[in-house]
């Protein structure tokens, strides 16, 4: 072999002469994939055979990563993709393939999906309409009245932390003929299962909670048997798939879930129970509280004894320069545009999440000018507060 060939093929795609296996799912970068005859290459791509031919369709890091999110939502089939907004996006055009192309959603949610809803999805003739999801009357109404082909809520509302009746919902979606997709981020799997209560397709940001450490841009859809065909096909024609090193690190960041969240979660409902008697602040929005207005949905859909990592709260009488102020004085805490990492991150929602929505649908929201929102890390939880204290006593 001259050596212009050797520079492309030598030391590549060596034959296995052992039978040892990688303790963890090493990171695949090939693109392209070839067997011992072309007749196995051609039962892959006929979908005969399970084996990755392209990246595009399918890779074994990918593949790994999705075979642990299927088994933590309990679902049928998942999809890496590139961001979770992608992953929402594939989830909507799978649902409204065969169905009316209609999507009712929650009036309360992440001001990225706003956008995608109304500026991506409505100009491609997707009727958009809005409902509070936490008004089972409305709901049935909307649904009846909408006829959707799909029907969209957060497993925990961004950032005021309502709390739907999933079940219920997946209920009315179902006898309706639509279907439900959940964004589970704010919860993750270890809080809910929303397959498991009837949803159809699960979306999650890789980026927060899963990945869990701000070095990783991801997301994931968790599909039941009848949509995870159509999220594969839309991927294997659009793209948007998770890179395998990015897929390799969110399968790392899984690895300490249960006890990142356990403790994030711990965190949260203290920080939430000492926030309430504060003299700067004037509300507190976390799931623990007794007199949170989902608080029997909560009961009955929340895994026992955790309440999620994420809270929200009011400062007294701050506009939006004294809340810059206040995120300013911030010593230890980040102000920071996301959530789930192990160090605690404070956003200010009318700034960053929120900041394209409209202030009147914002206001409908429930959220206001004063309004920030901390997703709690696993830090001492004495340091959380006293940096939080310190910057509302001056602020």
């Amino acid at each position: 072999m001259k050596f212009e060939s050797q520079v492309v093929h030598a030391g590549d795609r060596k034959r296995e002469r052992s039978k040892a296996i990688p303790s963890t799912t090493p990171i695949h970068l090939a693109t392209t994939y070839f067997y011992e005859t072309a007749e196995t290459l051609d039962r892959i791509f006929g979908h005969e055979e399970e084996g990755p031919s392209y990246s595009r369709y399918d890779n074994p890091t990918n593949s790994a990563l999705e075979e642990l999110t299927t088994a933590l939502e309990n679902g049928h089939g998942s999809l890496a993709t590139c961001g979770g907004m992608t992953a929402l996006h594939l989830a909507f055009q799978a649902a409204l393939l065969d169905r009316p192309h209609s999507i009712l959603s929650s009036s309360s949610i992440y001001g990225a999906t706003v956008k995608l809803l109304d500026q991506v999805m409505a100009p491609f003739e997707v009727n958009v309409r809005y409902v509070d999801m936490c008004d089972l009357a409305a709901v049935e109404k909307a649904i009846a009245g909408e006829k959707p082909g799909c029907v969209f809520l957060e497993s925990i509302s961004n950032p005021i932390l309502r709390v739907a009746d999933i079940p219920q919902i997946a209920a009315m979606t179902k006898a309706a003929g639509a279907a439900l997709v959940v964004d589970g981020t704010f919860a993750g799997p270890m809080l809910m299962r929303p397959l498991d209560m009837g949803a159809n397709m699960v979306v999650h940001s890789a980026t927060k909670y899963l990945a869990g450490h701000g070095d990783v841009l991801g997301g994931i859809i968790v599909s039941d048997e009848a949509h995870h065909e159509n999220v594969r096909m839309l991927s294997r024609i659009a793209g948007g798939t998770m890179s395998p090193f990015e897929s390799y690190l969110t399968m790392r960041g899984i690895k300490t879930l249960a006890l990142r969240y356990e403790r994030q979660c711990q965190n949260a409902r203290k920080l939430a129970e000492c926030l309430a008697s504060h003299p700067s602040v004037e509300r507190v929005n976390y799931c623990a509280d007794p007199n949170h207005p989902d608080a029997a949905t909560i009961k009955k859909i929340f895994a026992p004894d955790i309440y999620g990592a994420i809270l929200s709260f009011e400062i007294k009488n701050a506009d939006k320069a004294a809340v810059l102020t206040f995120m300013n004085r911030l010593k230890m805490i980040v102000p920071g545009t996301s959530l789930g990492d192990v160090h605690t991150l404070l956003l200010y929602p009318v700034m960053a999440s929120h900041r394209d929505v409209a202030p009147k649908m914002r206001e409908r929201m429930g959220i206001r000018e004063n309004l920030v929102r901390v997703s709690v890390g696993i830090e001492a939880v004495e340091d959380i507060y006293a940096d939080l204290d310190a910057a509302l006593r001056h602020s």
